[in-house]
């Protein structure tokens, strides 16, 4: 039963220090979680285990003997197989075609189908899993590729199975069925690592936790002994507030679609009203996207009828924008900031004609300023220098100054696409809670999230797309996480 040893690893990435002198053990048969917030060396780590960094200083011992791993070619060959967030599959080949990648048996110099087929179904057999080996990938369900990426480690003979954030993009039903795979895994003897952020799958999954801070391995708990409380103050070191929306208070709508097609987006019919949060479910790529650039007026409606407070429109982003629609973009570093400009050119971003941001003509520099340190003390962006360069400013701060920027002026819809994707807890509650204030000063707010626990924290109402239709819509009070995820897979008559 393999056994590996991680002592003393540290890695730096030019000034910063990902990872301190961490160690960790691995024994067989183990589910052990790797915790902490963003940047606090995680992935790092086990990319080091892996082979895609290499450690500048510690070792790595497997069964009590000192290895080298320089490569990901150099883990496999000793049993360490790693499932990567973003898949590495090729979608144009077959299950079996990409699960015998670069280990083809072959018969006479050409590859041997049927020996490649049988190989495959014994892997399958042997572990429980059930996938159609003929299908293309580009055919399946998200979860069956991730399926397919854990039956191509296993059928190298892993014995350590690394799965990095592998619900992020999962229906529930999907990551329970993971974790049901992980745990006949450890009944083989593997060790699974699970890294991820969502602490109640961590507790669900988990044997044996460790958390990481800024570099530093700060604690080992058993799963049993720990919540989701005491690990996230574990990881950030002090109690982190929670979130929590009160009941709503719905008014007048705001925006209506009737019959709207656009892109993905196929004869969608809803209502968003002030004072409301409307929360979108479905996996990614099931025309969220096309949704939100429709309210936004990034993209053009190809069929249906779009209306904002009681008019028809036709939006562009400066006409959605004069007529009060704020949007939080997924990505905040191609789509809401430029990086080398100042804190305050970012914040009069989109607004820089308008007072107090210019006098008629002129940029009316003292205006700004206020605005900005209003703004910045507001939202508790930090350091509070208008003057420094917005690429300067971690990406909580970046992204709290976009929701202050985008909240300023009183608009009546926020579009808040993945609004807390990659930030430190204690960022995600500020951001969390500016939506809150939001709504609850009769705003109305549209939320895109790959998350489905923010969607169902946040939310008011879920609306479900699936396939770029509407499958379902769920009222606070009667959110059922089971038949949400039956509806973002598409089923309708559960």
């Amino acid at each position: 039963m393999t056994t590996i040893a991680l002592r003393g690893i540290s890695k730096r990435f030019g000034l910063q220090l990902a990872l301190d002198d961490v160690s960790l053990e691995l024994k067989a048969g183990e589910r052990v979680a790797v915790v902490g917030e963003n940047g606090a060396g995680k992935s790092s780590l086990m990319n080091v285990l892996y082979g895609l960094y290499a450690a500048d200083r510690g070792e790595v011992h497997v069964d009590g003997r000192a290895v080298r791993i320089r490569t990901p070619a150099d883990a496999l060959a000793l049993g360490i197989g790693m499932v990567h967030q973003h898949f590495t599959l090729v979608p144009t080949l077959t299950v079996v075609e990409n699960v015998v990648l670069g280990r083809e048996p072959t018969r006479l110099g050409l590859l041997d189908a049927r020996r490649a087929r049988d190989e495959v179904q014994a892997t399958c057999a042997r572990f429980g899993f059930s996938l159609d080996l003929g299908a293309r990938v580009e055919t399946l369900t998200v979860g069956s590729q991730q399926k397919v990426e854990i039956v191509k480690a296993l059928h190298r003979g892993v014995r350590t199975l690394i799965l990095d954030e592998p619900t992020a993009v999962l229906t529930p039903q999907e990551a329970d069925e993971l974790f049901s795979v992980t745990r006949r895994l450890s009944d083989e003897g593997l060790t699974v690592v699970l890294i991820s952020h969502k602490l109640k799958e961590v507790l669900t999954f988990a044997t044996r936790i460790a958390v990481l801070r800024r570099g530093v391995k700060v604690a080992e708990v058993a799963a049993s002994a720990s919540t989701p409380e005491s690990l996230a103050e574990l990881m950030v070191g002090h109690r982190v507030p929670t979130t929590t929306a009160t009941d709503p208070r719905p008014s007048e709508v705001v925006v209506a679609l009737e019959g709207v097609s656009a892109g993905k987006l196929c004869d969608v019919s809803c209502v968003i009203r002030a004072g409301e949060v409307v929360g979108i479910a479905g996996v990614d790529g099931n025309g969220q996207r096309e949704l939100a650039e429709v309210l936004t007026g990034l993209r053009a409606v190809d069929g249906g009828t779009l209306t904002l407070l009681g008019d028809p429109a036709r939006l562009n982003p400066g006409r959605a924008r004069a007529l009060g629609v704020a949007h939080v973009p997924e990505d905040r570093l191609k789509h809401a900031i430029v990086g080398d400009f100042s804190v305050a050119e970012n914040v009069a971003l989109g607004r820089q004609r308008q007072a107090p941001f210019a006098k008629g003509p002129r940029i009316d520099v003292e205006g700004r300023l206020a605005r900005t340190t209003a703004l910045l003390e507001a939202h508790d962006v930090r350091p509070r220098s208008p003057g420094l360069r917005i690429g300067a400013l971690s990406g909580g701060n970046q992204q709290k100054l976009v929701v202050g920027r985008e909240l300023d002026g009183a608009p009546k819809l926020l579009v808040a696409v993945q609004p807390t994707r990659g930030l430190d807890l204690a960022a995600v509650d500020a951001v969390r809670a500016r939506l809150l204030d939001f709504r609850a000063r009769g705003g109305a707010v549209l939320l895109v999230s790959l998350d489905l626990d923010e969607v169902l924290t946040l939310s008011d109402r879920v609306l479900v797309l699936h396939e770029g239709r509407l499958t379902g819509e769920f009222q606070r009070g009667a959110f059922d996480e089971r038949l949400i995820g039956q509806r973002m897979l598409g089923v309708l008559d559960a």
